[in-house]
């Protein structure tokens, strides 16, 4: 949250970027983002430009505590209500699998995995879904950090963006 307020915003239009070329999201896949809080990436403008393209939105949602989040479509102007952290819930849409779930990592560690905000739900969600979405964790570089020391339960990332480009698990340990 310290992050300069124009710094983010050059960061969110570089990642943006990053993630629209390296990824070609198919009509009708489910690309399920997350509503920016705390100074994270925003994903609002890269759903909107892959919405374009067909894909479908979901929002999470958490229906109760200790259980995986469940998503619900979404897309601009789709009534909410306020949810954990005051963050936008759709209202009466459809409940959706991801295909591609953007995962907003508090900090992120060279094997992929991330730290979140301690509630354990996107590791709960991630193991219960199957398939398995892709994962992409987007971040800020200055939230990298040497380990999460990952616990039994915590399920890493297949990729993590951030300004500096798309940074796969197998990327990390090659550079150590």
């Amino acid at each position: 949250m310290a992050v300069p307020l124009g710094v983010r915003r050059r960061h969110n239009t570089v990642i943006t970027q990053i993630l629209l070329q390296s990824f070609a999201v198919r009509p009708g896949a489910i690309v399920a983002l997350y509503w920016p809080f705390k100074g994270e990436f925003d994903p609002r403008f890269l759903v909107r430009q892959w919405r374009a393209t067909g894909a479908r939105a979901a929002l999470p949602v958490v229906v109760q505590k200790g259980a995986p989040l469940e998503f619900r479509e979404w897309w601009p102007g789709v009534a909410t209500r306020k949810g954990v952290f005051d963050l936008p819930v759709p209202l009466d849409t459809q409940v959706l699998r991801p295909d591609i779930l953007l995962i907003p990592p508090v900090g992120f560690d060279a094997q992929g995995y991330r730290l979140g905000y301690g509630g354990g739900y996107y590791d709960r969600t991630l193991a219960a879904i199957h398939p398995a979405p892709l994962k992409i964790g987007v971040a800020f570089e200055l939230s990298r950090i040497a380990s999460i020391h990952p616990q039994p339960h915590d399920i890493p990332m297949d990729v993590v963006v951030t300004e500096t480009g798309l940074h796969s698990p197998r990327e990390f340990i090659q550079k150590r």
